[in-house]
């Protein structure tokens, strides 16, 4: 693919931190085989219907630095992906230019704090609008909002399937608008 990113500060409009969770009780998998799991099929955790992944730079069924997908987002939302980086328990994409969004989004697994035996999955964004007609789309009219909302939610749905454990609660969705200088 080879497009340039694009971060957060080339956006349009506020900036968004999202965060989508799940916590799961008595999981089979760890946090490090579960997101091995997440991180060799990623295209199985997302719903196609919605959010179609097809890896277009980087070798199948594995994840690392610099690898790229091309998103097909139900609407005219396409864009593209690039993996920033790559530990045991979380990976992270910048957008490239011409997605939607100017931002970051991480993935991660680890023990939940406050409650022993149980693995807590999180998806965390941050990003803006890619230009002005985005913003007004998806933050005035909501469309594209909606369609991102259920598609973390059902990959965090599928992350805890995976997993072999029970969750513990529907999937948490928090959003916090921050105005940009």
């Amino acid at each position: 693919m080879n497009e340039p990113e694009q971060p957060a500060d080339t956006g349009a409009g506020p900036l968004f931190e999202r965060r989508y969770a799940i916590d799961i009780a008595r999981p089979r998998q760890s946090a490090k085989q579960l997101m091995e799991a997440i991180r060799c099929n990623i295209e199985q955790f997302s719903p196609d219907l919605l959010a179609e992944f097809e890896k277009v730079k980087g070798h199948p069924h594995q994840l690392e630095v610099g690898d790229e997908f091309k998103i097909k987002i139900l609407g005219p939302w396409n864009g593209g992906v690039r993996v920033t980086e790559v530990g045991e328990t979380f990976f992270e994409f910048i957008t490239l230019e011409g997605h939607p969004e100017a931002g970051r989004i991480r993935f991660s697994a680890g023990s939940h704090p406050d409650k022993p035996g149980v693995l807590h999955f999180e998806i965390h964004s941050w990003a803006s609008s890619r230009d002005g007609l985005v913003a007004f789309l998806y933050d005035t009219v909501g469309a594209g909002q909606r369609v991102q909302e259920q598609t973390w939610r059902t990959f965090c749905e599928r992350v805890a399937e995976a997993s072999g454990g029970q969750a513990l609660g529907p999937v948490s969705i928090e959003t916090a608008k921050h105005e940009q200088p």
